[in-house]
């Protein structure tokens, strides 16, 4: 086998869905596993489909996520122009070249000509089929004299070009992932492989980029398992070599049957794209991972195990692990059941991996609003983070310390609170007020002796100072909060509180 050569190739009509991200990575994965090259392809011969940003969009989400192609329309390359719609020229010459073998020719057939013979065909209970058993009796040039297909020319009567499928033909078909089947070209149709517009469709345009770039293996999902005779029928009919094929297996709704879609994300909170997506038609915004809070490097580990089991069932893998580990026939034929929760764990345990300087700046360059000092900000975010699932967590978990609270948790308030406890906690404020060493140790000490010397557990103290502090009874140590929060700023929420429950 010569150099390792894969191509990501999705189309501009909207934002990279979740199962897009995986082709790319598994791509990805398997050419620098092999020691090869991740080509990025953008197929945007629909037009009819085509939207305004969606390459942009592609480019910049695989950058996010690290998949970083080795060409690409924007890197350029030796195999330029990578975007099929500047490859015009080399389709036409293609064209010619099939036309002049016997596994294609041109059809002349209107929309409407097909709809009213589709339309007899159900009328008889029955469906209508351009293959082997109709062509001879439509409007093509198999039907067609020399001169009638030469008279429609000159006319410049629109045309499609199509796949002259072989008569009853067993093909074997040999696939990395699922391994061997067979299909009988009886039950594939003629494949329309230039539009009237002259542009070719995806499976003509498909083979020929792939054979132009020296494409060695294709990765893609299984949606395009129907479509593997017919690629390998175009590969002969052109002779050429065919790359091995991978079909991957799809990912599949949280709940119940299907493909994971959009819908999915909606109904149960959890974005299906990469990054946030907004729809150019209607100016909806379709929520991102990025957005989201989640990290890449946990985006990545997630989505590489929907189908794919590394060795000891390791979950935590870096992408240069992956890339060392990852193996085509270890990747499953199953559809692999996306998880809310797992992909919120994945983030979890990558922010407990970030030191706490990098969660500063991944904070620093976030939405919220952080009127502090960097010094203080590190020493909650290494408080904090033990409990966050997303970097936003540490903010909107750890509000109390950045503002003081304005009510009290009702439920807390009847645990925490009794007529002894306004006095108490009088009398450890002025505790507090004298103390001019305010740090978490020294506090610590000063609950203690107090607490002693009241004759009560500490317990007795924490509860309704916490309360006092935050508004709930949730936070890290006490003690921490204190010296985090000031002197000054702990003894006012002390008071609030005080007054608040007299």
């Amino acid at each position: 086998m010569g150099k390792v050569r894969v191509r990501f190739a999705p189309s501009p009509t909207g934002p990279l869905h979740l199962g897009g991200v995986r082709t790319a990575l598994y791509d990805y994965l398997f050419a620098k596993n092999q020691g090869g090259e991740f080509i990025l392809r953008i197929e945007d011969t629909d037009t009819a489909r085509y939207v305004e940003g969606a390459e942009e969009y592609i480019e910049e989400a695989l950058e996010w996520c690290g998949i970083i192609p080795d060409e690409s329309p924007k890197k350029g390359g030796k195999y330029a122009p990578y975007r099929q719609s500047e490859r015009r020229d080399i389709y036409d010459r293609y064209t010619e070249k099939i036309l002049k073998t016997d596994y294609a020719y041109i059809a002349f057939d209107t929309a409407a000509e097909l709809d009213t013979i589709r339309a007899e065909y159900e009328a008889k209970g029955d469906v209508f089929s351009y293959d082997n058993k109709t062509r001879n009796r439509l409007r093509n040039s198999l039907s067609l004299s020399e001169e009638e297909v030469q008279k429609l020319l000159d006319e410049k009567t629109p045309y499609v070009v199509r796949f002259k499928m072989p008569v009853d033909r067993t093909l074997g078909l040999v696939d990395i992932i699922r391994g061997n089947t067979a299909v009988n070209t009886n039950t594939l149709d003629d494949k329309v492989l230039v539009k009237n517009d002259g542009m070719p469709t995806y499976h003509f345009a498909n083979i020929i980029d792939d054979h132009e770039m020296q494409i060695s293996h294709v990765i893609r999902g299984e949606e395009w398992l129907p479509s593997l005779g017919l690629h390998i029928l175009l590969y002969e009919a052109m002779g050429w070599e065919a790359p091995e094929f991978a079909h991957l297996s799809l990912i599949l709704k949280p709940e119940g049957k299907g493909k994971l879609s959009k819908r999915d994300g909606d109904k149960f909170g959890f974005p299906v794209f990469p990054l946030n997506f907004t729809d150019p038609a209607t100016g909806n915004i379709s929520k991102g991972y990025r957005e989201s809070g989640y990290l890449p490097e946990a985006f990545m580990n997630m989505v590489a195990l929907l189908g794919w089991s590394p060795a000891d069932d390791k979950e935590i893998l870096p992408l240069e692990e992956m890339i060392k580990e990852f193996d085509l026939h270890k990747v499953h034929k199953a559809g692999a059941r996306f998880s809310k929760e797992k992909a919120e764990w994945f983030n979890h345990q990558y922010i407990q991996l970030k030191s706490d300087d990098e969660l500063l700046e991944i904070l620093k360059n976030s939405d919220v609003d952080l009127n502090i000092e960097d010094e203080k900000l590190l020493k909650i975010i290494h408080l904090m983070k033990e409990r966050a699932t997303f970097p936003k967590d540490i903010y909107e978990n750890g509000k109390f310390f950045f503002e003081a609270p304005t009510s009290y948790d009702e439920k807390a308030s009847k645990k925490a609170w009794n007529d002894e406890t306004s006095n108490l906690l009088n009398e450890f404020s002025e505790s507090l007020n004298s103390m001019n060493d305010f740090t978490s140790e020294k506090i610590k000490q000063n609950l203690h002796d107090f607490s002693e010397s009241k004759g009560l557990g500490m317990g007795k103290v924490m509860m309704p100072l916490r309360l006092a502090l935050v508004g709930e009874l949730k936070g890290p140590d006490v003690p921490d909060i204190l010296e985090l929060v000031g002197k000054e700023e702990s003894i006012a929420r002390i008071s609030n509180a005080i007054n608040n429950f007299k």
